[in-house]
């Protein structure tokens, strides 16, 4: 992306483009927005400008002690256009690290704008809190999606889709296996996303659902699926293949591996030097797979811990080398033992 550039346009004519710090997107048609944003969130029925900001560290600063819905109007007056009409979110991720993607059927049309970092703030709904709120308190956004839609949805539609939005953001989450940084669990998102859905009020094709079993539904949730995981993989480089790894797996159920390697009996150096090779073995890759699921089920009251001790330590006989053998045993004396 260069620097001011239109990058892209909808079939309904709304204009995307890349302003440096800032993915502006400028509408050409009557919209309805939701928006979770602290500048104009909620529905509105007036708004002809959305925008996504990336913020550097010295603006994360000056937030500290300064109101988030002032510095949106900052921004929105530095762009040159009316905030008042404006919704917006803000970032850490890069805006060159921006997917955007667009799914069709028929007369849908459904495009996702999407930036995403999950290494930091990623969490599990229910996670314990990581903060206590009376008063105003800033947090950075982390995984920000801008869904516009070209066809009429009433507001009632628009929080559907909201909802199957946010579902979606989970499913792309799941299938990356991205670790809460909060809790040994999923992640289902980050402490603080962002969520924009805008659709067209002058379309002449009216659509009365957004969920699971509508194709607005289905189109909705793999627009987000993938714009998220091309996001991710641009912003923090996470995909299937670097996941594909018993040591990247097991980072989810977090033990101080400093404390394994000064156990061992062995050079220590050595062993890491095995175990970076061994630990792209699909057998055990498979294996350490089936002792997390075991682990995931004894705490979720599914599987008495004995008998998933007693598995656990069976299948691991199975291992490809001895290295990873050796880190599996010591994560199921952790957890199951």
């Amino acid at each position: 992306m260069n620097h001011n550039r239109l990058i892209f346009k909808t079939s309904s004519l709304d204009e995307v483009y890349y302003l440096k710090d800032t993915v502006l997107i400028k509408f050409n048609h009557n919209r309805n927005v939701i928006s979770n944003s602290p500048m104009n969130g909620g529905i509105h029925d007036n708004l002809k400008y959305i925008f996504n900001h990336h913020l550097s560290q010295e603006t994360i600063d000056y937030l500290e002690n300064h109101d988030l819905t002032d510095y949106l109007i900052e921004i929105s007056d530095n762009l040159g256009f009316d905030y008042s009409v404006s919704t917006g979110l803000v970032t850490l991720a890069l805006m060159k690290n921006t997917s955007i993607v667009t799914k069709k059927y028929k007369k849908i049309e459904v495009t996702a704008i999407t930036t995403a970092g999950v290494r930091v703030n990623a969490v599990k709904a229910g996670d314990k809190a990581s903060y206590y709120e009376e008063n105003s308190k800033f947090h950075h956004g982390t995984i920000n999606t801008i869904l516009l839609i070209n066809s009429k949805l009433d507001n009632n539609v628009l929080v559907e889709a909201f909802m199957t939005a946010s579902e979606a953001k989970t499913v792309a989450l799941n299938n990356l296996k991205i670790p809460s940084q909060f809790s040994n669990g999923f992640a289902t998102g980050t402490g603080t996303d962002g969520l924009i859905i805008a659709s067209n009020r002058d379309s002449d094709n009216r659509l009365t659902n957004a969920n699971k079993h509508s194709k607005l539904g289905e189109l909705i949730a793999n627009c987000v699926i993938q714009s998220i995981t091309i996001a991710i993989k641009k912003q923090v480089w996470i995909t299937p293949n670097s996941q594909s790894n018993v040591l990247a797996l097991l980072n989810r159920y977090k033990l101080d591996i400093n404390e394994f390697y000064e156990s061992l009996d062995e050079d220590k150096y050595g062993f890491i030097f095995r175990l970076k090779h061994d630990s792209k073995i699909q057998e055990n890759i498979i294996i350490t797979v089936s002792v997390l699921n075991l682990i995931d089920n004894v705490s979720d009251g599914i599987i008495e811990k004995e008998y998933a001790y007693e598995f656990s330590k069976f299948i691991i006989n199975y291992c490809s080398g001895y290295t990873v053998k050796k880190l599996l045993l010591y994560w199921i004396d952790k957890f199951l033992k």
